[in-house]
Order: C-alpha cells, then structure tokens, then sequence
C-alpha cells in the first residue's frame, strides 16, 4: 500500500469518527432543552470538520 493511499485512509476514518461523535453529541444534548447552546456548537463543528474530512479522502482518492 502507497503513503497516498494511507493517508487518505486515514484522513477518511478521522473523517468518520468526527461526524459519530458530532452526532453523538447532538442526540445527548437533545432531551435537556434549558442547557447552554455550547453542546450544540461543539456538534456542529465535529459534523462540519467529519464532512469536510471526508470529502478531502474522497478527492485525494480520486487523484490517485
């Protein structure tokens, strides 16, 4: 296996882990509506980094 091919492995399941947990978070805080927006933001950011890590693999992907 190349080092491209590695890393875009690598990239994808960091991708991938990113967006369970934004979205583990998100259905945790979801029952409790009187707490602080903070959990939700930090969900937002995990979901929008998983997204954008995934679609980094898929381009590097495709180059290779």
């Amino acid at each position: 296996m190349d080092i491209q091919a590695r890393r875009t492995d690598t990239v994808r399941a960091f991708g991938t882990l990113s967006l369970l947990a934004g979205f583990v978070v998100s259905l945790l805080s979801m029952p409790s509506s009187h707490e602080p927006l903070k959990p939700q933001i930090l969900a937002a950011f995990l979901i929008l980094t998983g997204l954008g890590l995934r679609i980094e693999a898929a381009i590097g992907d495709r180059k290779s």
